[in-house]
């Protein structure tokens, strides 16, 4: 074994999207002297982002207030909000709610976004390393001293490629987590210390999204369109996002609660057959799509938030879980907590202590971010309470009457992976042939994904017990996880010769998380692979 290269700082960071990087600038903002080093499992700042990003600059404001002179790439101001209700052949405006007006606010490009945040950190004297995976903690005395890089050149074996280096150790008095949605450190992490003992499981979804290049003619820049409805089914929450921008880009999302019941569900299909709606499909005919990408959200919402901090440690962003669901954004309150977990660091390394940052939980408690999410905590559960018509009428009532402070709080009653029915309890969805114009298939859309992996690695994708996929997966789900991953890793062989077995094409995956968390018997574990894989999504997108 060879020995690790250890490097020292004042604090590391796992993570280059907002959280991370508003961390990382607001430390050294405070603290020039600090020393800080970012590590990034993507190739560069940004390659795991891909567009379909409505900004809101509150948090940015607070951070770098010259943002605009410095420029920043938030160009495309929100010009018009539409919020309709579809239903299978036609579709209605509903009033635009409160939570979803976005007057004030930014399409962009949040690949580019978090580039140039990288840039301003960078600047200010912050190290940053793409291409390098956090893979593991380094633990003493019961605290987190930093983390350990992936290893490189391991073959498929196991073993020592020619191209090996060994992963080295990044060793901090702090480390900040912030890997985003389901990260696999974060998760290891909420196990070792127990950080969601008091609070509700995470719930989550799937986001599909694509970049499309539209006409001139139908482009109309500054528009955000949101629906709901179909071809959701009453017991499903989910629905989408179009928002034009840049040069005629038309950015797209279709969003499915993991919650769902049906085996049969595929919210990749879902995703493809919405856009071939009557008043869907206008704003992409003629266009031509340039990107593809997939990706969990957390939407659990302030009670599903765990213990933030551990010795040596804390968590932001969605690491921890901080999206406001109703108002379908996450970047300025994961900004929000990077900045507020730098000034508790800080103020934790000046007072020269070395233990749990306690104060940043307290800290976080006195700012507009934990108010933004206790106000929005009932909407989400609501849905899931009361079915798509009493979750509306929920929303609307908490938001009007009791503008968020209700005398109560709705819980999240059981995890994601637990709601599947049995295959013979579900109707079969039969989803339409891609036209390969409007609509695709998974591995085209991997393609434009540029995902990449190094073939002769160990596998990401990990089982821990090799029979669950046929015993349990397969008998009592006819496989699911060839429906919920929207890259086409898992598969199903052999099948007709009556001795199906699970093929796992770990060179697709998107990241998305979404087989960590779905996984009827959590049976799937996502690892990071090899610094560098996975999706490069390159700057405009």
């Amino acid at each position: 074994m060879s020995e690790r290269e250890a490097m020292e700082f004042d604090v590391v960071i796992v993570g280059g999207g907002p959280s991370g990087l508003a961390a990382a600038i607001r430390l050294k903002q405070l603290s020039p002297d600090t020393s800080v080093c970012l590590v990034e499992k993507g190739s560069e700042i940004g390659a795991h982002i891909l567009s379909g990003a409505v900004f809101e600059p509150r948090a940015l404001n607070e951070l770098i207030p010259d943002w605009a002179e410095r420029g920043a790439p938030l160009t495309q101001p929100v010009t018009e909000d539409k919020f309709m209700y579809l239903t299978g052949h036609g579709s209605h405006q509903m009033p635009t709610p409160p939570q979803m007006n976005n007057h004030g606010n930014y399409i962009v490009s949040l690949g580019d976004v978090c580039r140039w945040l990288g840039t301003q950190a960078e600047e200010l004297g912050v190290e940053i390393y793409p291409g390098f995976a956090a893979a593991d903690v380094i633990e003493e005395d019961g605290k987190i001293v930093g983390i350990v890089t992936g290893d490189m050149g391991i073959t498929k074996t196991g073993e020592q490629g020619p191209n090996y280096a060994p992963g080295m150790e990044l060793r901090a008095t702090y480390t900040i987590f912030a890997e985003g949605c389901r990260g696999s450190l974060s998760k290891k992490l909420m196990a070792r210390f127990n950080l969601r003992a008091e609070c509700d499981v995470q719930t989550y979804a799937i986001g599909i999204k694509e970049l499309w290049e539209v006409p001139a003619e139908t482009h109309r820049p500054g528009l955000v369109e949101h629906t709901m409805g179909w071809p959701m089914t009453d017991g499903t929450y989910g629905g989408s996002f179009i928002y034009h921008w840049g040069d005629r880009k038309v950015s797209y999302g279709f969003v499915v609660a993991l919650d769902y019941k049906n085996p049969w569900l595929s919210p990749f299909e879902e995703a493809q057959r919405f856009k071939a709606h009557p008043d869907i499909r206008k704003h992409f005919e003629g266009g031509k799509r340039i990107a593809y990408g997939a990706r969990a959200i957390s939407e659990g919402g302030f009670q599903s938030l765990p213990k933030l901090t551990f010795p040596g440690g804390l968590l932001v962003g969605d690491a921890a879980g901080f999206l406001n669901v109703p108002k379908i954004k996450g970047s300025h309150t994961a900004m929000k907590s990077g900045m507020v977990a730098a000034e508790t660091v800080a103020a934790e390394l000046a007072g020269a202590r070395a233990d749990e940052p306690a104060e940043y939980t307290t800290n976080l408690s006195t700012t507009w971010l934990w108010d933004e999410i206790y106000r929005v905590r009932n909407i989400r559960p609501g849905f899931s309470k009361f079915g798509k018509w009493g979750g509306l009428i929920n929303a609307a009532i908490d938001t009007y009457i009791f503008r968020g402070k209700a005398p109560w709080t709705f819980h999240h009653p059981h995890a994601d992976n637990e709601t599947l029915m049995e295959v013979d309890a579900c109707q079969k969805i039969t989803y339409p042939k891609p036209d390969g114009v409007l609509t695709f298939d998974r591995n085209s859309s991997v393609f434009i994904s540029n995902t990449n992996h190094e073939e002769d690695q160990p596998g990401h994708l990990t089982l821990l017990n090799q029979d669950i996929p046929i015993s349990v997966n397969w008998a009592k789900y006819r496989s699911p996880e060839t429906r919920y991953c929207p890259a086409g890793v898992y598969e199903i062989v052999g099948a007709d010769e009556g001795e199906p077995r699970l093929q796992i094409n770990a060179q697709n995956c998107v990241h998305c998380k979404t087989c960590d968390i779905k996984d009827p018997t959590q049976n799937i574990n996502w690892v990071t692979p090899e610094g560098g894989g996975g999706p490069n999504y390159p700057s405009g997108m």
